[in-house]
C-alpha cells in the first residue's frame, strides 16, 4: 500500500482477475467492499469488540487462568502399558489438522471409517489443487468465511469423524484463547461437552449452566451478558447429545432470557438461533451423521475435519515418540504398508500405530516377520498387550471378553456406540481395570459420576472384539448365522467386522491371543475359512453391476486378511478377470487386488478403467501388473511417474502384458522417454490405447522409436487426440514402415492436413499387415480425403476412416 497508485491499482486489478478462480479471495473482496476502504478501519472491527470494562478485568484473568490449567495438559489412555494415563503438554503433542471450510454433501450409508478411508486420497488431491479451501481454526469467526451479513455473533458448525480430533481440536482452540493467541475478539470463551449436558434432568438456566462450571464468576453475569459479541460459546459432540433439539419450523419453547429456566435443548437452540443473548458467537462439533440436525439452523460457517494431509501424519508420529529414530522407523514402516498409512488420516488410527508398533522398533533385536502386516495382526498385538497387562486382573479373561465381544457386536449391529451402565448389566460386566483396558469411561467429572457411560477407544476396536467374540462362542454352529447376518447387510456396517473374522482365522494371527484367552475352536476356523472360500467363488462372476464389483472387492479384502496361501490357491486359481472399471480405489483397494494378483496364475484381464487410481495407488499394485495380459488404465490420472511403474511391468522377463490401455493418464513427451525405453526391450506387446495424453510431436517420437525394435510385435496402436502434427507423422511413418505386425492404427482427433497424404499413402504402400487406419476429426480438406479413399483401391482390404 505505501508503493504509490500505480502499484495498487496492479494489486487490485490482479485480484479482480483471480477472483471468479479463488472463492475465498472473491468473499473477502466483497467483504472490504461492503466494511469501506480504510484498512486501519477494518482491522479495529475485531478489536473494538474486545474491549473490556474495567470490573470485569479481574474475572476475566481467573476465567483465562482457569481454562489455560484446564487445557494445558493432554491426558492420553495409553492402555499398552501398565500406566492408565499419561500426562503431556498440549502444544508438545498437538499436531495441526486439516480442516475445510465446507462439509461434504454426501449420505454416509457406509462404515464412517471405511467410506473416508477410500474418498480421503481423492480429497487430498482436491484441496492441493485447491478446490477445497483449507481454513485455519482461528478463521471459523473470520467474516471472509461466513454466511452471515452480520459483523459479529455467528455459529459455526464443525464435523468430523470419530477419532478425527474434534474435542483435542477445541481444546487447542480455547487453550490458544486462554493464552492470548487467537479470538481476541472474544471477551468470554465458555466451553460445554453434550455429554456432560446429558447428566441435567432438570430446568435450568443459561447463568445456572456456566456457575455450575465456572463458579467465580458470581454476580458479574449480568454485566457479562451487556455484550454478547464478546462472547463464544462452545458445544462439543452434538452426536453423544441424549436430547432432540429441532431446528426445522417454527419453535414456541425459545429462551430468550439467560435467568430464565427451560431444558438444555432449548438453551442450546436459542444461541444458535441467535434468541438468546442475539450477537454471540457459538461452535457447535459433531460427527457427519448428526449433521442433519444442523440443516435448518442458522449456521453461517460448515466446515469439516479431514484430518491429517501429507507430512502432518508425520508430524503426529514425530511428536507422538521422544526418540526420533523410532519415530523415523514407525513412520517409515507405516509408509510402506498400504493399508496402514491410507487409514492413518485418522488421529485415533494414528494413536493406535504408534502404541502398537512403537515396542517393534525399540527392542534392539528386531524381527520384520514379526510386524503386523494386516490390520487384523495390528489389532490382535494390540489386544494382545491389554490381556498381558490386566489379565491377572480377573479370574476368566475369556469369559469377560466374550461378553464384551457380545455387546460390542450387538453395537455394530444397532450402530451403537456409546454404551451405558444398563448395557453392562444386560451382559453381566462390571466397571474393573481389566475392562477399562477395553471401554473407557466418557465422563470425567467427579459429580457426573451417576451418568458415567463408556465407549471403545475407537470404532475399529468395537468391531475387532466383536469378531473376536465369535471365536470365543462356545457354540461354533453359531458363526455361520453371525457371517450371514453380517453379509446380508447392505449398508456396509459389517466390513470391517467381517474383514478382521477372515483374519482371526489364521493360526498365527490369533497365536497372542490364545495364550490369555485358550485356543480358538478348530471347527469354528474351519466354518471361517469355508465361508471365504464359498463367498469369493459366489462373487468371481458378479462384476456387471456397481454393487456386485463393491462385493466382490469385500471378499477380496477378507481373503487378504486371512493371510492363507492356500485358501488363496484354491479360490484364486479359477479367477482369470479382475473388472471394476468405473469404480473408487483406493490405495487399501490397490494393494489388496495386488495380493490377489501375485497369487494368481495369471489374470487374463485387469480392467480398471476410470477407477480414479494415482500414483500411490498404482505405486501398490506394480509388483503384480507384469503377471496380466490385459491392463486397462485408461481414465486414471497416474501421471509420468504411475506410467513408469507401468514400464518397469514392460520390462519384467516375465512380463505376459500383451494389450496395454493407458488412454488419457496424463502421460506426457516429459515421461515417453522412459516409456518408450520399455517398450523397446518388451516382444510381448501386441495392443497399445494411447489416446487423449499430452505426447505432441516429440511425444510420438519417442514412441516412434521404440516400434523400430525388430522385435516389437505391436498389431494394434491408437493415438487419438495426442496432439500430432504433419511433421510428427512423418517420424511416425518412418519407424512403423519397419513393422510387419502392425494391422490397425488410429490417428484421429490430431492435427493432420493434406500435407500427410502422400506420408500415409507410403505407410499403406509398406506396410502390406495393415487392415485398418483411423483418420477421423483431424484436418484434411475434401481433396485430401479423396485421395485417402483412393488408398482402398489397390488394397480393398484396407478400411480407411474419416
Amino acid at each position: 500500500m505505501g508503493k504509490g497508485s500505480q502499484a495498487r491499482r496492479a494489486m487490485w486489478e490482479s485480484f479482480v482477475t483471480w477472483r471468479t478462480e479463488l472463492p475465498k479471495l472473491d468473499r473477502i473482496l466483497r467483504e472490504i467492499q461492503e466494511l469501506g476502504p480504510d484498512p486501519q478501519e477494518y482491522m479495529n472491527i475485531a478489536q473494538g469488540l474486545s474491549e473490556l470494562p474495567t470490573y470485569l478485568i479481574d474475572v476475566q484473568q481467573k476465567h483465562k487462568e482457569t481454562l489455560r490449567e484446564q487445557t494445558e495438559t493432554l491426558r492420553v489412555n495409553t492402555i499398552l502399558i501398565t500406566e492408565k494415563v499419561k500426562v503431556f503438554q498440549l502444544v508438545d503433542r498437538y499436531a495441526e489438522l486439516t480442516v475445510i471450510s465446507t462439509v461434504r454433501d454426501r449420505t454416509l450409508v457406509e462404515h464412517e471409517l471405511l467410506a473416508r478411508g477410500r474418498h480421503h486420497e481423492e480429497l487430498r488431491a482436491k484441496h492441493l489443487r485447491r478446490k477445497l479451501e483449507k481454513i485455519r481454526t482461528d478463521q471459523l469467526f473470520q467474516s471472509s468465511f461466513s454466511r452471515s451479513k452480520s459483523k459479529s455473533g455467528s455459529s459455526a458448525a464443525v464435523a468430523g469423524v470419530p477419532g478425527i480430533g474434534k474435542t483435542t481440536m477445541v481444546q487447542k482452540i480455547v487453550y490458544d484463547w486462554a493464552t492470548g493467541k487467537i479470538y481476541q475478539q472474544f471477551q468470554f470463551i465458555f466451553s460445554f461437552k453434550f455429554r456432560d449436558l446429558n447428566a441435567i434432568n432438570c430446568r435450568i438456566n443459561l447463568k445456572e449452566l456456566i456457575l455450575d462450571r465456572y463458579p467465580y464468576f458470581g454476580n458479574t453475569l449480568r454485566e457479562v451478558w451487556k455484550n454478547p459479541e464478546g462472547l463464544l460459546f462452545i458445544f462439543d459432540g452434538l452426536d453423544e447429545f441424549n436430547d432432540k433439539i429441532d431446528f426445522a419450523g417454527s419453535r414456541r419453547d425459545t429462551c430468550t432470557d439467560p435467568e430464565f429456566k427451560c431444558k438444555v435443548s432449548e438453551i442450546v437452540y436459542s444461541l444458535i438461533q441467535h434468541k438468546l443473548l442475539p450477537g454471540c458467537s457459538v461452535l457447535v462439533t459433531t460427527r457427519p451423521t448428526a449433521l442433519h440436525l444442523l440443516e435448518k439452523a442458522e449456521i453461517s460457517v460448515r466446515a469439516e475435519i479431514l484430518g491429517f494431509v501429507g507430512e502432518e501424519r508425520k508430524e503426529y508420529f514425530f511428536r507422538h515418540f521422544e526418540d526420533q529414530t523410532v519415530a523415523e522407523a514407525v513412520f517409515k514402516y507405516m509408509q510402506e504398508n498400504e493399508i496402514l498409512y491410507t487409514m492413518s488420516y485418522n488421529p485415533s488410527y494414528c494413536w493406535i500405530l504408534a502404541l502398537t508398533l512403537g515396542p517393534f522398533f525399540t527392542q534392539r533385536v528386531r524381527d520384520p516377520q514379526r510386524v503386523p502386516k494386516t490390520i487384523t495382526q495390528l489389532y490382535s498385538y494390540y489386544i494382545y498387550n491389554i490381556l498381558k497387562n490386566h489379565s491377572r486382573a480377573i479370574e476368566n479373561p475369556r469369559d469377560v471378553l466374550l461378553r464384551v465381544g457380545q455387546m460390542a457386536f450387538r453395537g455394530v449391529f444397532d450402530k451403537k456406540i456409546i454404551f451405558t451402565d444398563g448395557d453392562l448389566i444386560n451382559y453381566n460386566l462390571q466397571p474393573s481395570q481389566f475392562l477399562s483396558g477395553f471401554l473407557m469411561e466418557l465422563l470425567e467429572r467427579e459429580d457426573s459420576a451417576q451418568c458415567v457411560v463408556y465407549t471403545f477407544p475407537h470404532l475399529t476396536i468395537q468391531e475387532f472384539v466383536a469378531a473376536v467374540a465369535q471365536f470365543l462362542n462356545p457354540h461354533p454352529g453359531d458363526i455361520l448365522k453371525f457371517l450371514t447376518e453380517a453379509h446380508n447387510a447392505t449398508d456396509g456396517r459389517f466390513e470391517v467386522f467381517l474383514r478382521f473374522v477372515a483374519g482371526l482365522s489364521n493360526p498365527m494371527t490369533a497365536r497372542g491371543l490364545e495364550e490369555f484367552l485358550g485356543r480358538f475352536p478348530h471347527e469354528t476356523i474351519c466354518r471361517v475359512i469355508d465361508w471365504v472360500k464359498a463367498e469369493v467363488k459366489r462373487q468371481s462372476g458378479n462384476t456387471r453391476s456397481q454393487s456386485g464389483k463393491r462385493r466382490l472387492l469385500n471378499t477380496l479384502h477378507y481373503l487378504f486378511e486371512s493371510q492363507n496361501h492356500g485358501l488363496a490357491k484354491a479360490t484364486l486359481g479359477s479367477m482369470k478377470t479382475l473388472k471394476f472399471c468405473e469404480m473408487t480405489l483406493t490405495p487399501i483397494d490397490c494393494a489388496v487386488l495386488s495380493h490377489v494378483i501375485r497369487l494368481c496364475d495369471r489374470i487374463k484381464l485387469l480392467d480398471l478403467w476410470g477407477c480414479r487410481i494415482q500414483y500411490e495407488g498404482i505405486q501398490r499394485l506394480g509388483p503384480g501388473l507384469h503377471k496380466c495380459q490385459e491392463l486397462r488404465f485408461g481414465g486414471n490420472k497416474l501421471g509420468d511417474s504411475g506410467v513408469k511403474l507401468v514400464s518397469e511391468a514392460l520390462r519384467n522377463p516375465e512380463c505376459k502384458i500383451q494389450k496395454l490401455w493407458l488412454s488419457e493418464v496424463g502421460l506426457t513427451d516429459s515421461g515417453a522417454k522412459d516409456f518408450a525405453s520399455a517398450l523397446s526391450t518388451n516382444p510381448i506387446l501386441t495392443e497399445l490405447i494411447l489416446s487423449a495424453n499430452e505426447l505432441g510431436d516429440s511425444g510420438v517420437k519417442l514412441v516412434s522409436s521404440a516400434l523400430r525394435n525388430r522385435g516389437c510385435k505391436i498389431q494394434k496402436l491408437v493415438l487419438i487426440d495426442v496432439g500430432l502434427t504433419d511433421s510428427g507423422a512423418e517420424d511416425l511413418v518412418s519407424a512403423l514402415s519397419r513393422n510387419t505386425s502392425l494391422t490397425e492404427l488410429d490417428l484421429g482427433r490430431n492435427s493432420l492436413t493434406d500435407r500427410s497424404v502422400p506420408t500415409l499413402r507410403c505407410l499403406v504402400l509398406t506396410l502390406p499387415s495393415l487392415k485398418r487406419i483411423g483418420l477421423a476429426y483431424n484436418r484434411f480438406t475434401c481433396t485430401g480425403q479423396k485421395e485417402l479413399r483412393s488408398l482402398q483401391e489397390p488394397r480393398p482390404e484396407l478400411t480407411v476412416i474419416l
